[in-house]
């Protein structure tokens, strides 16, 4: 029985030695590695890993508060070390519970127990990431740290997203204000879903939906903001307009 999982330590060293873990076990599949729990939670909502590796002390939010966000059918295997969270890990029905240093034999163990649920449960394992003939279900929503507090937005409501430095602006439809949260621009690119959104400058992402005209410079009227696609996006913004109006020629 294959089991995909997903490592989230705000510890380098620590995500390292579970990737080895990972590496050298069969029947597990390592869908990615974060040391931001707020990345994470948009990537576990993506990719329904089968298993997450956790830690439980980590800036932001901690491992017990993403575990109550968790999409049905992940389950947690708490890594920690601090032994009494061992008990506050049974509120979110945890598989097990490895103190730090971890050694490989009780990785294994854990692993194994976490085989067993499944295989008790009745539970499917696939692969998740789908064929490619296959149709994909996308988010609908993404999780974003906004002044100390979580908030789940829909990508309905996106416009675009604007990047200044180590900040990212989500301005968002009926809203005159924009969402500011600490990311990257490139972290905000791989959370979004590439059907809806594309880059078309270094500093911003457009809902490709949300885009009212195009004019003969390739710049993009969205919202109250006139944005051009720079040369580094262009083609492969052309590529979309000529995929939409087979008859455009540019």
């Amino acid at each position: 029985m294959a089991l995909s999982c997903i490592i989230v330590d705000d510890e380098p060293l620590a995500v390292k030695l579970l990737e080895s873990f990972v590496a050298k076990t069969p029947d597990l599949e390592l869908l990615g590695s974060f040391t931001d729990s707020v990345e994470a939670i948009n990537a576990i909502k993506e990719r329904r890993p089968n298993l997450l590796f956790l830690d439980i002390q980590m800036p932001d939010l901690n491992g017990m508060e993403l575990a109550h966000m968790l999409p049905e059918g992940t389950k947690v295997i708490f890594t920690t070390a601090f032994k009494e969270y061992a008990f506050e890990s049974y509120e979110v029905s945890a598989l097990d519970f490895l103190l730090k240093p971890i050694r490989y034999n009780k990785f294994i163990a854990a692993v194994d127990k976490a085989k067993d649920w499944f295989g008790n449960h009745g539970e499917t394992v696939q692969n998740p990431v789908p064929a490619p003939q296959m149709p994909t279900s996308e988010p609908t929503t993404i999780f974003l740290k906004v002044d100390g507090e979580y908030r789940q937005l829909a990508l309905s409501q996106i416009l675009y997203v604007e990047g200044m430095k180590d900040y990212v602006m989500f301005y968002i439809e009926g809203q005159k204000r924009p969402l500011v949260t600490h990311l990257t621009m490139k972290s905000v690119e791989d959370m979004l879903p590439v059907s809806l959104f594309m880059r078309v400058h270094r500093s911003y992402i457009v809902a490709l939906d949300k885009i009212r005209s195009v004019d003969r410079n390739d710049c993009l009227y969205i919202g109250e903001e006139i944005i051009r696609v720079t040369e580094a996006y262009h083609d492969k913004f052309i590529q979309y307009l000529n995929s939409k109006f087979p008859g455009n020629k540019q």
